[in-house]
C-alpha cells in the first residue's frame, strides 16, 4: 500500500508541474525536445522542462482553457470527483487536447481506476508521444501492479526523451535491480 500511495504522489507531482492550459502541436518543442536530451545540466533541463509544460499548457481555445483551470485548481484541492468532472467535459469537447488526457489519466490514476488511467495515457501518448509525464505515470501504473518489464519500458522511453528526471532514473534503478535479483 505504502508503494502505491508514493507511487500516486509521484504521478501527481508530474500532474502538477504541467501548466494549465495546452497544445502539444507547437512548433517550438522540437527545439526544447532536442535541448532536452542534449542538455547536462540539472538546472537548464529545469527551464525546458517548465517551457515544454508551459507549451502543453496553452490553448487558443477559451472553454478549453477554463475547463483546465477548472480540473488543475480542483486536483491541487485534491477535489478529485470535481477535477475528473472538468476533465471528463474537456476531452469531450476538445479531444486531441493532449494535457487534457494526461490529467484524466491522472485522476483515474488517484482514484485507483487503473484500467481508465492506463487508456487516457495511452490516448494522451498517441497525441503527443513525447509526454515524458504520461510515459512516466505509465511507468508507475506498471510498477504498482509488478509489471516490471512494461515499467522498464515506459521508463525507459520517457529518459531517452528527457534525460534528466531524478524519480524516473530512481525508479529504473530500483526496477533493474530487482530484475537481477530475479536473474540471480
Amino acid at each position: 500500500m505504502a508503494r502505491w500511495v508514493a507511487a500516486a504522489l509521484i504521478f501527481l507531482a508530474f500532474a502538477l508541474r504541467a501548466g494549465v492550459l495546452a497544445d502539444q502541436n507547437d512548433p517550438r518543442l522540437d527545439r526544447l525536445f532536442e535541448r532536452l536530451r542534449a542538455t547536462q545540466s540539472p538546472a537548464e533541463s529545469e527551464v525546458i522542462e517548465a517551457r515544454i509544460w508551459e507549451i502543453w499548457g496553452e490553448s487558443a481555445d477559451r472553454q478549453a482553457n477554463l475547463l483546465m483551470a477548472r480540473g488543475s485548481a480542483a486536483l491541487d484541492r485534491r477535489e478529485l470527483r470535481v477535477a475528473l468532472a472538468a476533465f471528463d467535459e474537456l476531452v469531450k469537447q476538445v479531444p486531441d487536447f493532449a494535457e487534457a488526457w494526461n490529467k484524466r489519466a491522472t485522476i483515474y490514476y488517484l482514484l485507483g481506476r487503473i484500467d481508465e488511467s492506463v487508456r487516457d495515457v495511452q490516448r494522451t501518448l498517441a497525441l503527443e508521444p513525447r509526454h515524458f509525464g504520461a510515459l512516466s505515470g505509465l511507468g508507475l501504473i506498471y510498477m504498482g501492479l509488478d509489471n516490471d518489464p512494461s515499467a522498464i519500458k515506459a521508463f525507459e522511453a520517457a529518459l531517452k526523451l528527457h534525460p534528466n528526471i531524478e524519480g524516473v532514473k530512481a525508479n529504473l534503478e530500483t526496477l533493474m535491480r530487482r530484475q537481477r535479483r530475479r536473474d540471480i
